[in-house]
């Protein structure tokens, strides 16, 4: 496991590389998001997402997945838009809210079991660098909290202990 300090203020880029070299190898990465840590692997690599998937305990075929784009034009790529949903979409992002769309063609056959996608614009400065460098979208899933020890979704030196 490694670890990366990576400040929000200014994602360092050399940081933000790395981590994107973690994602296109396949690997996993944690990373804040405008309201948890979150999981997060290249949305279009189906083995990373699968291995979240194991990780989790989701079954694809039973729970929605989701994930991350940089900006709305990715959203219309990834996940069928209407103007309804487009206008929604515009006056709410980015911000901390996912909104299930129909899944497109563009996503692996893993995500269309469900016939519809999870899909975010984050308001966090880190989360979208590491979108952007990667160039397509992250699946994203929050880390496990315990309703007991809810810090434990928002420290990362408290994740990295877990």
């Amino acid at each position: 496991m490694r670890r990366l300090k990576i400040y929000e203020e200014n994602p360092s880029a050399t940081e933000i590389g790395k981590a994107v070299e973690v994602l296109r190898e396949g690997g996993i990465v944690i990373y804040p998001t405008d309201t948890i840590y979150a999981l997060g692997c290249d949305a279009l690599n189906v083995r990373a997402v699968e291995r979240i998937c194991r990780i989790k305990g989701i079954n694809p075929q039973k729970v929605n997945l989701s994930i991350i784009c940089r900006e709305l034009s990715w959203v219309s790529e990834y996940a069928k838009l209407n103007n309804l949903y487009f206008k929604l979409l515009k006056r709410n992002l980015p911000g901390a809210f996912t909104f299930i769309l129909p899944t497109s063609s563009s996503l692996p056959k893993i995500y269309k079991n469900r016939k519809t996608v999870g899909v975010r614009i984050p308001d966090h400065a880190i989360t979208l660098a590491l979108v952007e460098a990667l160039g397509n979208p992250l699946l994203t899933t929050s880390v496990s909290v315990d309703d007991e020890e809810p810090e434990y979704g928002t420290d990362p030196e408290l994740i990295a202990e877990r």
